[in-house]
């Protein structure tokens, strides 16, 4: 039995046990009201998120293999070195291996850069690979510029981790759909927040249950372009604590 197959068993056998699932919720939503997802850095900037979504993250970047990652919130820009620290890695690769390497790239979009993380990016070694725009992600004009940096012969991955209402995941499912490559993804974040108690974040916000990116990514699914999409929670089941709840999207088709 492969060590893969084997993995795949447990973790449908762990999916499927109420005692598993109901000690990681718990556990979850108290995690959130101590901040636990501010304790992280990745490669010296702050990355605020789970640590199982970190793994997750870089397992989906590694498999896709994309050549451009699109990414709407910026925050203290972790997230984004993450993913240039997976597109450098197979870049390098392919530098090792003998093969012409392709000029990857990430794409930050935030409607507010602190001076701080624009310092910070800068002054990172992988700074060069990273691409900033300042603006709503889900204004034409972000969304034109976006579609300049991009070539034909680009594999573009999306995630999506900015304002959670629904109105503005919606609309950035409904923009940023369009950039995504057959194979590739977009992974909508915080889609959890539907079934997180409210009382669990330890900042009030103007999402909830009821309106935010979970409730956007169904609604973009019953759309024309969401028909070209579908949700895979093979992952979700293997790591068992996450923010992005049936939020992975896979494009099967353009």
């Amino acid at each position: 039995m492969s060590f893969i197959f084997d993995r795949s068993v447990k973790a449908h056998r762990n999916w499927e046990n109420k005692e598993f699932r109901t000690a990681a919720k718990i556990w979850h939503d108290t995690s959130r009201r101590f901040d636990y997802q501010y304790m992280f850095e990745f490669c010296g900037l702050p990355i605020i998120q789970d640590p199982q979504d970190i793994c997750m993250l870089q397992e989906i970047l590694w498999k896709i293999k994309p050549t451009v990652v699109i990414e709407t919130g910026v925050a203290r820009g972790g997230s984004l070195i993450l993913s240039a620290v997976i597109l450098a890695a197979l870049s390098q690769a392919e530098v090792i291996n003998g093969n012409s390497t392709i000029k990857r790239r990430v794409i930050g979009i935030d409607i507010d850069l602190r001076k701080e993380t624009l310092a910070n990016l800068r002054e990172h070694p992988l700074g060069n690979m990273i691409e900033l725009i300042e603006g709503s992600s889900i204004d034409p004009d972000v969304g034109f510029a976006v579609s300049k940096s991009i070539a034909p012969d680009d594999l573009v991955m999306v995630i999506l981790d900015s304002n959670h209402e629904e109105e503005h995941v919606l609309g950035e499912l409904m923009l940023y759909s369009d950039f995504v490559s057959p194979g590739s993804a977009i992974l909508v974040m915080d889609t959890g927040i539907e079934f997180a108690p409210p009382d669990s974040f330890s900042v009030k916000r103007p999402w909830a249950p009821g309106s935010n990116p979970y409730t956007a990514t169904k609604k973009f699914l019953s759309t024309d372009k969401g028909e070209d999409f579908i949700v895979d929670q093979t992952f979700e089941m293997r790591m068992m604590i996450t923010c992005a709840t049936e939020g992975l999207l896979l494009r099967t088709k353009r």
